[in-house]
């Protein structure tokens, strides 16, 4: 029984981080949005409690009240009808997304939840319509590796933020597109932004940049 008992939990642990493996290896080969069905999965009630709490995580992005905030891949729009709730009656939110169920499911959250300053819409990140220099802040939630040509979306990010406007990444380990800290703050930087400031460790980090 105990022999039964030592398999499973090496098994179990060996069979995630294989599974883990797979799946990074096929989603670097092959970039794709999450499906519509996965979103909901991904939303788990411990990641909102314990992770990445919705308001805090709003907060820590460096939202404010009265900000012009756009959103890249809201998933269940959790984190989005948050920032909603950060940025207050004089500010507003702006989510996007290339999925149009995803984007669906949210305009229903929002007419049930009557939400006043939130905004959902289908929209390309090669192609943002929007004019130059409109928000404030732009935030993504383990979004950037699901983005094939990310240089040509940074440039439509940097074209759409105000001159001080800022560029944040929030990044969870167990995702399979996660990048490394270093890796990314060098891609970013690459393409117009500067790093002001890095919070959190290895397995949950946000990196805030600056337009420069």
């Amino acid at each position: 029984m105990s022999e039964w008992i030592f398999a499973v939990c090496c098994g179990v642990p060996l069979a995630i981080i294989a599974l883990h493996i797979t799946v990074r290896l096929a989603r670097h080969f092959s970039k794709f949005p999450i499906p519509q069905a996965l979103t909901q999965l991904i939303d788990h009630p411990l990641r909102r409690k314990f992770i990445q709490p919705p308001d805090k995580t709003a907060i820590r992005h460096g939202i404010r009240p009265g900000m012009c905030v756009l959103e890249v891949g809201p998933g269940t729009g959790t984190y989005t009808l948050a920032a909603a709730r950060r940025v207050g009656p004089e500010g507003k939110v702006v989510a996007i997304d290339i999925e149009p169920k995803i984007i669906e499911r949210l305009n229903r959250r929002i007419r049930a939840e009557g939400v006043v300053n939130l905004e959902a819409r289908v929209a390309d990140v090669y192609d943002l319509p929007f004019d130059d220099g409109i928000f404030d802040l732009i935030f993504m939630i383990t979004v950037i590796g699901e983005i094939p040509d990310v240089p040509r979306a940074l440039a439509e990010f940097h074209r759409v933020l105000k001159p001080d406007g800022r560029l944040v990444f929030s990044e969870l380990f167990p995702d399979p597109d996660y990048p490394l800290a270093n890796a990314l703050t060098r891609r970013v930087e690459s393409e117009g932004f500067r790093l002001k400031e890095k919070i959190g460790n290895f397995f949950y980090y946000t990196l805030i940049f600056k337009k420069t």
